[in-house]
């Protein structure tokens, strides 16, 4: 997988959104909320469970591809790198799970329409 198929991906969610928060560093948004960072498309992290000891659980199957993100790890976020053993249809899953759990954590009113 490219880093334009990943951004591609991201921004293929409803409501879904680029940002570069930080300079060089492009992530993907619903409404305010981050759910994917993408970086230079080497790594995606993305919200892994919905706490440390769920998201563990990647750190297990891939020790080599997949780490705690500094600082947002133990609230559950990952870095997965691209290109590795991660199978690229399990990454746009925790895309895809990341983006639901971010959304699904917005107020009502600012959830995006499917």
């Amino acid at each position: 997988m490219t880093p334009a198929e990943l951004l591609a991906h991201c921004l293929g969610k409803p409501g879904a959104w680029q940002d570069e928060s930080w300079e060089g560093d492009t992530v993907a948004k619903v409404g305010e909320k981050i759910f994917a960072f993408i970086g230079d498309g080497t790594a995606v992290g993305v919200k892994c469970g919905a706490n440390r000891a769920e998201a563990d659980e990647w750190l297990l199957q891939y020790p080599d591809d997949a780490r705690v993100m500094p600082y947002l790890g133990r609230s559950g976020w990952n870095s997965l790198r691209i290109g590795g053993a991660i199978p690229d249809e399990e990454i746009l899953e925790a895309v895809d799970a990341s983006y639901d759990t971010v959304v699904a954590k917005l107020p009502k009113a600012r959830r995006p329409s499917a």
